[in-house]
């Protein structure tokens, strides 16, 4: 453990379970697709329940009185404007939001939906809107969008990748559609019958902007003053190393591998404090000292994947001078990798130490490490003197150095304003692995 820490210390369409007489014969007894769980079983709401629109972490924080109430009310909406009908869940366009009663992370989801003429509605996810739904023919929504049509991100930012989609692909108002929607992190990704309208784009969290989204939170089907259908409702949780390959697959070009996974050539610093088997790197136990890789980059983004033991605690090098000096200090800054779940750090770690910090300078958000002994995707983009820190998919950093003026314990951080450096791992004794180390020059 570093002194310095202990100082503060599948595509294709998916039925409902119980299809009713509405559906067509030769989707009668389907089964979902392999690693989908239906939502929805074609009879009743198992499985859901009513909540009128709340940010989520608003929603975590009321008393177990306050959370009742709120329930109570969604209930008795639901009764009143949600039915079951041939196999179909109808909403009259009006009350509470249904709401899956399990929250989800990473997840592939597939609905079919049906409006009318003025159709308005859409699908949260994490509890965050929407992935928007519309009468694209409508003109009174024109003004807003919707002749582009359904399926974009619409309460992200004006301009913002995702707000709107890529192509109108809806069907004629009254027929049924299609959506597909993969969520890794804040990345998402939406085709709309078969069409790629949203690809990999960051959703905002519309409930405070400069707050990522929740790591976990509920589906939900949004009410909107029009009358609107679903069905065929399933979703499948993505495991870590698919999400892991969605995340690298993505904004990949100009990446090139910095470790060939055989051995340390081209890196420097104390190597013999590391080891290479099976193509991950691993910091001894009880060793340490800062490695980097022999070329000096000014603007870059790096990829890494890495695997924490148990409190496990390394950090990535950013700008680093070289030599034995001490990264956090002498260089840009160091990145925490860390196990901040550990209860040893329950009392002692200061904001500004937990994963993905700027160690000592500016503090990530947290909450978003996959659990010990998994796989986790950070990438890091450097430019000037901002750091952004993306970690499975979700930004938790995202700061200037430059205007830091106060600083953990009052240590100044003299490397902080370095324009160029090296990039390299800060091992502090425990054996932290890592994997898929790229970098792109963005000079």
């Amino acid at each position: 453990m570093s002194k310095r820490l202990l100082i503060v210390l599948a595509a294709g369409w998916v039925p409902a379970a119980a299809p009713g007489a509405a559906m067509s014969q030769e989707r009668r007894g389907d089964a979902p697709d392999l690693g989908f769980v239906s939502l929805f079983n074609g009879k009743d709401l198992s499985g859901w329940h009513g909540l009128k629109t709340m940010d989520p972490r608003k929603f975590a924080a009321l008393s177990a009185d306050e959370k009742a109430k709120a329930l109570a009310e969604g209930a008795a909406d639901v009764k009143k404007h949600w039915r079951v009908q041939d196999g179909v869940i109808v909403n009259d366009g009006q009350g509470a939001y249904l709401t899956s009663d399990k929250d989800y992370g990473d997840i592939e989801l597939k609905v079919d939906f049906k409006i009318g003429p003025k159709g308005d509605s859409g699908v949260y996810l994490r509890g965050n809107p929407q992935v928007q739904i519309w009468d694209f023919t409508e003109p009174r929504y024109a003004r807003m969008g919707a002749d582009k049509g359904s399926g974009g991100l619409w309460n992200n930012s004006p301009g913002a990748p995702g707000k709107d989609p890529l192509t109108r692909a809806d069907k004629p108002v009254g027929e049924w559609n299609s959506f597909r929607i993969i969520q890794v992190g804040e990345r998402t990704t939406v085709y709309l019958n078969d069409k790629l309208v949203v690809d990999h784009a960051r959703w905002e969290n519309y409930w405070d902007r400069k707050l990522p989204l929740v790591a976990r939170g509920p589906i939900q089907l949004q009410t909107h003053d029009h009358e609107i259908h679903w069905r065929n409702i399933a979703v499948r949780e993505i495991p870590p190393d698919e999400a892991n390959e969605i995340l690298a697959k993505h904004g990949d070009a100009g990446f090139r591998p910095i470790f060939n996974g055989q051995n340390l050539a081209d890196w420097a610093g104390p190597v013999e404090n590391y080891e290479v088997q099976g193509g991950i790197l691993k910091c001894k136990p009880h060793k340490g000292g800062t490695i980097y890789f022999n070329q000096e980059y000014t603007d870059f983004a790096a990829r890494v994947e890495f695997k924490l033991p148990p409190g496990g605690n390394n950090g990535l090098a950013i700008r680093f001078p070289g030599g034995a000096g001490d990264t956090a200090y002498q260089g840009m800054c160091e990145l925490q990798i860390l196990d901040d779940t550990d209860r040893r750090y329950a009392r002692t770690l200061d904001p500004r130490q937990a994963h993905g910090s700027a160690y000592g300078m500016v503090a990530a958000q947290r909450g978003y490490l996959r659990p010990v002994g998994q796989w986790n995707f950070q990438e890091v983009t450097v430019k000037g003197s901002k750091i952004k820190v993306e970690l499975n998919g979700t930004v938790i950093l995202d700061t200037d150095l430059s205007q830091v003026k106060e600083f953990m314990a009052n240590n100044p951080h003299p490397g902080k304003d370095r324009t160029s450096g090296y990039f390299g791992f800060a091992g502090h004794n425990d054996p932290v692995e890592f994997r898929s180390v790229s970098i792109k020059p963005l000079d």
